[in-house]
């Protein structure tokens, strides 16, 4: 679905404040596929989802988005349709006052029939859970409900692949529940491609792959064992999901817990063990 050869990106280049944010990044991502992009503030990772659809062009190396090259100008409004970016602050995203105008933005701009933008207004607004504020105004919802309705922008499109990048750091953690809910349904039941960029490693625990970023580069790749790898995690800036950093600090006290404990409810079972 998405391949990244090599890729180097350089904010202001020749100039002199450039600042290189990608020092030659190489990845996939499969299709259908759940993966997780974490690492601390600056490792690069927000320019990653930049790149994923086109937003922004490599400074060198390749980005293709099913074999469509992003710097090849004719192909960006098929990418655009297979890479929809959901970012931080969901108040950023509204362009109407009134939700169902503000899902319809996208399918309008393709322009679409208006049955048809209909229907992707109301299967948008169902998936996210959202259909009984339909006619209502966006500014008066919850920051999860916000961001729950510019994910619904995004679905409207039908994209192949959903990128979001930090979509849950201004929320609280209910705000953040329901948004993952939605995010990993859409996962597992519509078969979406999603890519989480996100510094909470509770939610970065619920993906198939895990991919650490550090100072522009991969510095390591995995399933949820990449989480007993406490060297990695930490020399990224980061820290283990609560229920690992327990889990850890029981086995160093002698108490026998088996598996790679990341979620509570992974916790609960082993203890019950």
């Amino acid at each position: 679905m998405l391949q990244l050869s090599d890729v180097k990106y350089v904010y202001n280049a020749g100039a002199e404040d450039e600042k290189t944010a990608l020092g030659g990044v190489s990845l996939s991502v499969k299709e259908g596929e759940f993966v997780a992009l974490v690492g601390h503030n600056g490792s690069g990772k927000s320019t990653l989802a930049k790149l994923f659809n086109g937003l922004i062009l490599p400074t060198e190396g390749s980005v293709r988005v099913r074999g469509m090259d992003t710097a090849d100008k004719k192909n960006l409004f098929d990418i655009r349709k297979t890479v929809g970016v959901v970012f931080q602050n969901p108040d950023n995203q509204m362009v109407a006052s009134i939700i169902e105008d503000d899902v319809a933005f996208g399918p309008e701009n393709l322009g679409l029939p208006s049955a048809e933008i209909s229907e992707r207004v109301q299967w948008a607004l169902e998936s996210v859970g959202m259909q009984d504020h339909r006619r209502g105004t966006p500014f008066r919802l919850s920051g999860g409900q916000k961001q729950r309705i510019a994910i619904a922008g995004v679905l409207a499109i039908k994209p192949r692949v959903m990128v979001l990048d930090e979509s849950t750091a201004m929320l609280d953690p209910i705000g953040r529940e329901e948004v993952m809910k939605v995010i990993t349904r859409l996962n597992r039941e519509e078969h979406m491609t999603v890519i989480m960029i996100t510094h909470f490693m509770e939610e970065a625990a619920l993906a198939d792959r895990i991919i650490v970023m550090r100072n522009g580069l991969v510095a390591g790749e995995g399933g949820k064992e990449i989480f007993s790898n406490r060297e990695l995690i930490e020399s990224a800036g980061l820290e283990l999901p609560l229920a690992a950093r327990v889990a850890m600090r029981l086995r160093e006290k002698g108490l026998k817990i088996d598996g790679d404990i990341t979620l509570p409810e992974e916790l609960v079972d082993a203890l019950c063990r």
